[in-house]
């Protein structure tokens, strides 16, 4: 996460914290791909539930992609 949209260290650490829980319960049903994580200017002001559903969604899409091997 960069300094652009969380400012403060805490929230950055806070982003890449929810950012590894919700990687951590939905990555073994990801492919095998490289994932980067970007934050919005929004992010640093969501709540941990909107993230991790935001994250969800990120990972529903992936798992979905055409481009995904089965």
């Amino acid at each position: 996460m960069s300094k652009r949209y969380a400012r403060r260290a805490y929230d950055r650490n806070r982003l890449k914290r929810i950012a590894r829980e919700s990687f951590r319960i939905h990555g073994s049903e990801l492919p095998a791909v490289d994932i980067v994580v970007l934050a919005t200017a929004k992010a640093p002001n969501s709540t941990s539930k909107t993230l991790f559903s935001a994250l969800g969604q990120a990972w529903n899409s992936i798992r979905n992609a055409s481009w995904v091997k089965p």
